[in-house]
C-alpha cells in the first residue's frame, strides 16, 4: 500500500483529494496535516459528509510527514508550498505540489507574475510539470511534481497534438476559456454565491492571468518556439467544469479527419483524453466529476483558422484527479487506478 499523507484539507482540491484516494485500492491515508500554524482538529467538524472517518487533521509536522509517508500532496495556496518543499524534499519522500510554485521553469518568471520572492529557487530545476499525457516517463521517476494548472490542462491537451503534426502557426493564438467559480478557490466562490450570482464575467484581461505564462512555457517547449498568446478568462454561474475555445491558424492543408486522426494517433492508449468525431461539440456535463479531457474541434474554412474545444472538470482533470493520475505513474500503478 502507498502511505499517503495531504497538507491542506479546507480547499477544493484537498476535499477532491480526500474523496479519490479514499476509493483508491492501493492507498493508505496515514496522515491529514494543516499548514505548520495550525491547530489539531477532526475532519468530521469541517465535512460533515466525512462524519463516519475518524481522521484528524494534524499540525504540520516534516520529520514525521517523511517517516510516515510515502508521497505527500501539498493542496495549498500559492507561496506557501515552497515554504516546506526544501524539508520535505531532504526526508525523501515523494512530493506532489498543486500549487503554481513549481510550474515555472525560471524563479524570475514565477516572481514577476506571481509578484512574492521565491523561497526555493534551487528546487525548481527539479521539478517535473505534471502533464500525465505528455511527461510520461518524467512522471514516472520523479520525486517533485508540479501539477499543471486548470487552464492550462485544457490548452495544452487541446494543442499538443497539432502542434507536433505542424498543422499550425501558433503566431496569433487566440484562447477563450470559461471555467466554473470553484478555479478561483472556496473563499472567492462563496463570495461570488453570496453576492454576484448568477453573473457571466470576464476577469484579468489583456495579458494579466497568471497561468499565461504557464501556457506559454509548455507550448514553447512542444513547438520549439517561443509562443506568445492571447488569453482571456472568464468566469461562468456553476460550480464546477472549465470549457476552452482556442482559436489558431492552419499553417498546411489538412482536412479535418486528418487532423482528428492526428490527434488519436498522438493520445492512444491515453484513457483519460477522448478526441471526439466531426461535428461532435464537447461540453462541460460531458466530463463533470470525472479525470476526462474531451477534445472536439472544427475548421473555419472562411479564415483558415483550427477552432479547437477543450473541456474538463477543473476539480478533477485540471487539479486532484491529475495528481492522483500523477501518483500512480509515480508508483508504476495503470494510471487509471482509482479515477474510473
Amino acid at each position: 500500500m502507498i502511505r499517503v499523507g495531504i497538507v491542506g484539507i479546507t480547499g477544493y482540491t484537498g476535499e477532491e483529494l480526500l474523496k479519490i484516494l479514499l476509493r483508491h485500492p492501493n492507498v493508505k491515508i496515514v496522515a491529514l496535516y494543516g499548514r505548520s500554524s495550525s491547530k489539531d482538529r477532526r475532519l468530521k467538524d469541517i465535512y460533515s459528509h466525512f462524519s463516519h472517518l475518524d481522521l484528524k487533521i494534524n499540525a504540520l509536522n516534516i520529520e514525521q510527514v517523511g517517516n510516515e509517508c510515502d508521497v505527500v500532496f501539498l493542496a495549498l495556496p500559492h507561496a506557501v508550498a515552497f515554504e516546506i518543499v526544501p524539508s520535505l524534499f531532504e526526508t525523501g519522500v515523494k512530493i506532489i505540489d498543486l500549487s503554481a510554485d513549481f510550474r515555472l521553469n525560471s524563479s524570475e518568471i514565477y516572481e514577476r507574475w506571481y509578484n512574492v520572492k521565491h523561497a526555493a529557487k534551487e528546487y525548481v530545476g527539479r521539478a517535473v510539470y505534471g502533464l500525465s499525457e505528455l511527461n510520461t516517463d518524467e512522471i514516472k521517476k520523479a520525486f517533485l511534481i508540479a501539477n499543471p494548472g486548470c487552464y492550462p490542462t485544457t490548452v495544452i491537451l487541446g494543442c499538443a497534438p497539432a502542434i507536433k503534426s505542424y498543422f499550425v502557426d501558433l503566431k496569433h493564438m487566440i484562447i477563450d476559456s470559461k471555467s466554473g467559480v470553484s478555479g478561483c478557490g472556496r473563499k472567492s466562490a462563496q463570495e461570488y454565491f453570496n453576492f454576484d450570482h448568477p453573473n457571466f464575467k470576464a476577469y484579468k484581461i489583456a495579458g494579466t492571468h497568471r497561468h499565461i505564462p504557464e501556457i506559454e512555457q509548455e507550448l514553447s517547449k512542444l513547438s520549439k518556439k517561443n509562443v506568445t498568446i492571447n488569453f482571456t478568462p472568464h468566469i461562468i454561474p456553476i460550480e464546477r467544469g472549465m470549457l476552452s475555445t482556442i482559436y489558431v491558424d492552419i499553417k498546411k492543408q489538412a482536412s479535418l479527419a486528418l487532423i482528428i486522426d492526428k490527434y488519436r494517433e498522438f493520445y492512444k492508449n491515453r484513457e483519460f483524453v477522448k478526441v471526439l468525431d466531426e461535428d461532435v461539440i464537447p461540453t462541460i456535463k460531458d466530463v463533470l466529476n470525472t479525470n476526462y479531457c474531451r477534445i472536439g474541434m472544427k475548421i473555419d474554412k472562411r479564415t483558415n483558422k483550427l477552432i479547437i474545444i477543450s473541456v474538463i472538470d477543473n476539480l478533477l482533470k485540471g487539479a486532484s484527479g491529475q495528481a492522483v493520475q500523477n501518483m500512480n505513474l509515480m508508483f508504476d500503478l495503470p494510471e487509471t487506478i482509482g479515477l474510473i
